[in-house]
């Protein structure tokens, strides 16, 4: 099942998100196919302030043991994380 997770950054902490970016991307890379889209949410200034991922679990409760183990969420990047279930309808756009 396809879920989205909504990830809001804590006020100041993009320097937590810049030391950790490459260490996220590696994790997020070792999820294969269980990763459908990646990228972060940005400000009105194009700044990053949170992250926006859609996978595909059998439960929210493996979506959240997952995202236990990412670096972002182990340097206590994220003020708040919410995760909902998705079905996915059409998509057409390209990766930036």
């Amino acid at each position: 099942m396809a879920f989205v997770v909504r990830a809001t950054d804590r006020a100041g902490a993009l320097e937590i998100r810049k030391a950790n970016r490459e260490a996220h991307l590696e994790f997020l890379k070792a999820a294969g196919d269980r990763l459908l889209l990646a990228g972060p949410l940005l400000t009105g200034a194009g700044e990053m302030a949170g992250s926006l991922l859609i996978v595909d679990f059998d439960t929210a409760a493996a979506v959240t043991e997952w995202l236990a183990a990412d670096p972002y969420s182990n340097a206590g990047l994220f003020e708040s994380v919410e995760i909902t279930g998705f079905k996915p309808v059409l998509a057409n756009f390209p990766a930036q």
